[in-house]
């Protein structure tokens, strides 16, 4: 799907009103909530190892490097243990008169240069290991960018129909941006927490058992507490997360409809449902930061009473002589350092089943059906005369609901068809159809004899130029805009379409001229010379078939005859389709289909058709009261 269909979709949403509620908010966005548990959580691990499986050996380089700098922080109180004890006895065999006695300080000078050499090597692998994590986290989240981004051109306009566009742009962002935070910080961190309760259990039983059994036996209580902490948390994060989508999305509609909002004086509505969401969204975030704050002071009071009852025991033991008094103070050190990853893993846990969350919304999107593919043996486009047949077209947006049936139809090359009829009668219908934007139930569509499934859809839409009714530009120069048609373009070939769509003079008069800058809204220019650029465009895009929408429709009387000047121009030697809301436009089409309910009713010129005294008369009557039949 070209970028110029998804943005004409994305006006064609502002102009009908966003799906979301419309620009006075209506209901609240969805799928932006990314705080809730996944519904496979093995299966989407199993993806999510799929992008990491390039990265192994990264990923294990990291692993032995939190080993060496987990390994080295834990052997460091032990040996400081050593020096202290050594200090101890010294102190004591000097204040029990022993001779040649003493603080041996060589080998407490000894001691320090090895902690401090063993400090700064654990530091060096710590910082190797977060730069090569985020390495790769960030390769990982380029690869699911590319990957989501290459799944939209490849995905059929009916999922674009269903979908919010803030739901699609979550998965891009929020999402992604979830999954690449998590790997970037928690991956290492998980690791370095394991090896880390790992590796201090094992000191801690080296030094003394009982000391070890007594520092875990309220580790049970602890993590009662956290798993209840966790549990009311959790609720609260994830409300915290469908709030800021809902906030987001509101703000979204604000801005993209504020002049709708202000012509209906909706700011009040729009302000009042802002702070109903953002009150909702500040409750839980307290609530969720509250429960969540609570985890580290629980923590560290237990650990206290731990600390309480290994220094009695502790103390008990150095009396007995079972323990070195430098090993009791690294076992309080340890006994610190082991309660620390386990807070970190169960907050963690927390962080993963969200991140898995948003992992599976990504996958989810991945794996949606994509457009029928492209035919093995495609046929060339060139040489193509424009010759355009419709026969027994049958399509619906739902299988439920036809909107085109047995539709007929038979276009000479460089004739000009105009499409007429009721809103909602499929004239823009036929036009999508016709460009491959959906694919028909039944019936054949053909160019020069050929069915348009048997082009690429890439080569089938370079064939179709389009000024469409809502212009779309871009932020950039004029320049830019319109060397889009063709982006190979040459200045001077930009130019030359210019003058053939009478844009060039207002252009010269414009500061800078072709090098202006259109800004984002494209609203520093007329919506007349807005409509000349847009044919500007399509002219230099040199198209087999062009397609009009009534660009007409609101702009001054003599804007509009220099726009019916350049869309002369534009038809020259072109098959046109002109979708027509003003019949007065399209007296002098070659042939006029009049739509009605998805079937052509009557077809015919201009004259033909009052004659007739049918349905098109009527329409006509209808819009000119006194109008001219001649």
């Amino acid at each position: 799907m070209s970028n110029q269909q998804k943005i004409d979709n994305k006006h064609e949403d502002i102009k009908r009103g966003s799906r979301g509620g419309g620009p006075f908010g209506g209901g609240p966005m969805h799928g932006m909530g990314m705080m809730e548990k996944p519904k496979d959580f093995k299966i989407t691990i199993k993806k999510l190892m799929g992008y990491l499986k390039p990265y192994l050996p990264s990923i294990i380089f990291v692993i032995l490097l939190a080993i060496g700098s987990s390994v080295f922080a834990i052997a460091a109180p032990k040996i400081l243990g050593k020096a202290i004890t050594k200090i101890y006895e010294g102190l004591i065999s000097k204040v029990s008169g022993i001779p040649g006695s003493g603080v041996d300080f060589g080998y407490v000078e000894n001691i320090i240069l090895l902690l401090l050499g063993l400090y700064v090597i654990s530091a060096v692998f710590a910082f190797a290991q977060g730069f090569i994590i985020s390495g790769v986290a960030q390769k990982v989240s380029f690869n699911l960018r590319r990957d989501i981004s290459e799944k939209i051109n490849r995905m059929p306009l009916k999922y674009f129909d269903t979908k919010t566009h803030g739901e699609i742009l979550s998965r891009v962002t929020n999402d992604i941006d979830t999954v690449s935070q998590t790997l970037n910080q928690s991956m290492s961190q998980i690791i370095t927490s394991v090896i880390t309760l790992i590796g201090v259990f094992i000191m801690m039983l080296s030094i003394s058992w009982l000391m070890t059994l007594a520092a875990i036996v309220l580790l049970p209580l602890s993590m009662v507490f956290i798993a209840l902490i966790v549990k009311r948390s959790q609720k609260y994060f994830k409300q915290q997360q469908a709030y800021l989508g809902h906030i987001n999305g509101h703000v979204e509609e604000m801005y993209s409809g504020h002049i709708i909002m202000k012509a209906f004086n909706g700011e009040k509505k729009a302000i009042h449902q802002f702070d109903e969401l953002n009150d909702q969204l500040y409750d839980s975030a307290w609530k969720s930061q509250f429960f969540s704050g609570m985890m580290m002071p629980i923590m560290s009071f237990i650990g206290n009473l731990g600390f309480v009852l290994v220094s009695i025991l502790g103390g008990w033991l150095a009396i007995k002589r079972a323990i070195a008094v430098g090993d009791i103070l690294a076992f309080i050190q340890y006994v610190r350092q082991f309660t620390q990853p386990i807070a970190q893993v169960a907050q963690i846990s927390n962080v993963i089943q969200s991140t898995v969350a948003a992992a599976e919304r990504v996958f989810e999107f991945l794996e949606e059906e994509e457009e029928v593919p492209e035919t093995v043996n495609p046929v060339s486009t060139k040489n193509i005369l424009g010759k355009v047949s419709f026969k027994d077209v049958h399509f619906g947006y739902s299988q439920d609901k036809v909107i085109i049936d047995s539709f007929n139809a038979e276009i000479k090359p460089n004739q000009r068809i105009a499409i007429v009829g009721p809103t909602g009668a499929g004239k823009t219908t036929i036009v999508k159809l016709l460009m491959r934007f959906y694919d028909i139930s039944d019936g054949t569509i053909s160019i020069d004899g050929i069915d348009i499934r048997q082009f690429k859809r890439d080569e089938l839409r370079s064939m179709f130029g389009m000024v469409l009714q809502d212009t779309w530009l871009f932020n950039g120069t004029i320049m830019e805009n319109i060397r889009y048609g063709r982006l190979d373009a040459s200045d001077e070939e930009v130019i030359k379409a210019a003058k053939a769509a009478y844009a060039h003079p207002f252009i010269k008069t414009l500061p800078q001229g072709y090098q202006m800058e259109l800004n984002e809204e494209a609203n520093n220019i007329s919506q007349g010379q807005k409509q000349l650029l847009t044919i500007a465009r399509a002219i230099l895009a040199d198209p087999k078939v062009l397609i009009l929408d009534e660009a007409t429709s609101s702009v001054d009387t003599r804007t509009e005859v220099l726009i019916q000047k350049a869309m002369e121009n534009l038809m020259q030697d072109r098959t046109s389709f002109i979708i027509a809301h003003r019949l007065s436009t399209i007296r002098d089409a070659d042939l006029i289909l009049v739509m009605q309910e998805g079937d052509i009713v009557e077809q015919g010129k201009h004259k033909e058709l009052l004659a007739a005294g049918g349905f098109y008369s009527s329409l006509y009557y209808s819009q000119f009261e006194f109008g001219d039949a001649s």
